[in-house]
């Protein structure tokens, strides 16, 4: 229950990260959530990563499971507590946010493609992005973390940097997921089209974790 709870907090913060950055303190061309959700990532994995790895992702877990790094019995476990955090971090804010004579849903940092995304985006874009730099971030947690020829106490930083340069890269395709936990968050609370579209936010990202876990399986042992 612990390493669910370690799972459950630290997704919660990364989804409060992206909410905190994109409705509540404003979003300066996607820096701030950018820089938010990296932070949060590093910040947590440094805290309760040694209870329970830090995924805080569904795309991770698969990724660290194809990659033999993780228990497949433990998959349906941590996705439903990440799910719960993240949804949590969203009910949080969508309480506090309720309270303001102006407030209006509307997308609520949710992720999309086509009119719903910032850059005007395709599907077939939003679907690419989405699967390469899940593998591609998957792969990097992957390498960061091996006991032998890893970053070791840096790892956690290697990790958020990366989360952090995705972001900047592409959250003007589909305001960026490369999580389904947090994709299904925001949708919930967000109008019909979030919850219409975010069947794409869980097929790229799982897909691009079992790739990123192929790739590191590929690579194999650092010399």
């Amino acid at each position: 229950m612990r390493r669910l709870a370690a799972e459950l907090l630290g997704t919660f913060m990364l989804v409060a990260a992206v909410l905190g950055g994109a409705v509540v303190s404003g979003n300066a061309a996607g820096l701030g959530v950018a820089f938010a959700v990296g932070l949060s990532v590093m910040t947590m994995i440094y805290a309760v990563g040694p209870i329970s790895g830090g995924h805080f992702n569904p795309a991770v877990t698969v990724g660290l499971t194809v990659a033999g790094r993780f228990d497949p019995k433990d998959i349906i476990p941590y996705v439903l507590a990440q799910l719960a955090g993240g949804i949590l971090a969203a009910l949080f804010f969508y309480i506090i946010l309720k309270g303001k004579p102006d407030f209006l849903a509307q997308g609520y940092a949710s992720t999309g493609y086509g009119e719903h995304s910032a850059g005007g985006f395709t599907l077939l874009g939003a679907f690419l992005s989405e699967i390469i730099f899940t593998a591609i971030f998957v792969l990097i947690i992957a390498r960061v973390t091996r006991p032998r020829g890893g970053a070791g106490i840096m790892a956690p930083l290697a990790i958020g940097l990366a989360l952090t340069v995705m972001h900047l890269i592409s959250i003007p395709i589909s305001n960026t997921s490369l999580n389904p936990a947090r994709s299904t968050a925001t949708a919930l609370f967000a109008d019909r089209w979030a919850l219409q579209q975010l069947w794409l936010f869980w097929v790229a990202p799982l897909a691009g974790g079992a790739i990123g876990g192929f790739l590191d399986r590929y690579f194999g042992e650092n010399p």
